[in-house]
């Protein structure tokens, strides 16, 4: 039980209600920051604007999945007008306060060396993530289905990454009669894709990879699918179905006239900035 602990819900989507009403389950004492529009009431749940919270008598926050932007503001389905996590009103907390949030980006890396109040990403917990994967996968599933006009089953499915959801990717679409690639720069990931019979690719040979690609989807938080790797898809190619990554630097080179970038809706949002090509960073080698 949570009896006694105060704790902050700072804007969201549909998840955070769920998650208002586990804590009311556990007789946690809620605020409430940007429901303001959420027609249906919480009982022991209080509805504030964030000027107007105690921070100090505040023992944890809980943060959406994709914490704030990097300017601070955090995205809620249900606010009325922006709220910014503003680094006074948390430095107001009781110095054992702790954030909550999906993923830790630059400003809320910022934030916690500047109040000295931590901030745990739970999506970086491998038990979060790893459950987290399905619902991501079965939204790039719905995307395909309804961006293309074949049937998954037969597909050639180029899958980008085996970590926690590129494994879940490569396994659902196998499972439908796709028949996936997946690309991957460490030795042991390549032995481990063949073993499940499915086709390894080394991360050097990615553009060989998705010159018959008919999906494309890319699950490592970098710039991985290149204006040169692009252009090598055909044009019917669905590419990079964006999943959730855990850093702001990923993104996707845009093909004027060919394939079509998507992004999954209601994950932590990646930037969609063009950037120049360049070479396979280090931190790819773990993917």
């Amino acid at each position: 039980m949570l009896t006694g602990l105060n704790v902050a819900v700072i804007g969201g989507d549909a998840r955070q209600l769920e998650i208002i009403h586990r804590l009311i389950e556990l007789d946690a004492k809620l605020t409430l920051i940007g429901f303001e529009l959420l027609e249906n009431p919480f009982l022991n749940a209080a509805k504030e604007k964030m000027d107007d919270v105690r921070f100090r008598e505040i023992d944890a926050i809980i943060l959406p999945a994709g914490g704030t932007n990097g300017k601070g503001e955090v995205e809620s389905l249900f606010a009325k007008e922006p709220i910014f996590l503003a680094e006074e009103l948390i430095g107001q907390t009781p110095e054992y306060c702790v954030l909550f949030s999906g993923i830790k980006n630059e400003y809320l890396k910022e934030l916690e060396k500047k109040t000295g109040r931590k901030v745990e990403p739970v999506l970086e917990r491998d038990d979060v993530a790893i459950c987290n994967s399905v619902p991501t996968v079965e939204g790039a599933l719905l995307l395909a289905i309804q961006n293309t006009d074949i049937t998954i089953h037969g597909s050639k499915t180029v899958i980008v990454g085996f970590g926690r959801v590129g494994m879940t990717a490569a396994r659902a679409f196998s499972a439908l009669g796709a028949k996936v690639k997946v690309v991957s720069g460490k030795k042991e990931d390549l032995a481990r894709i063949a073993e499940m019979s499915l086709e390894p690719v080394p991360l050097a040979e990615i553009g060989e990879a998705v010159q018959d690609a008919d999906i494309c989807i890319n699950t490592v938080p970098a710039l991985v699918l290149t204006a040169g790797v692009l252009s090598k898809m055909p044009s019917r190619t669905l590419s990079s179905i964006l999943l959730p990554n855990l850093e702001e630097r990923t993104s996707v080179t845009r093909k004027s006239g060919g394939s079509k970038p998507f992004s999954l809706p209601a994950f932590p949002a990646s930037s969609h900035r063009k950037r120049p090509e360049r070479s396979w960073p280090a931190p790819l080698s773990n993917y």
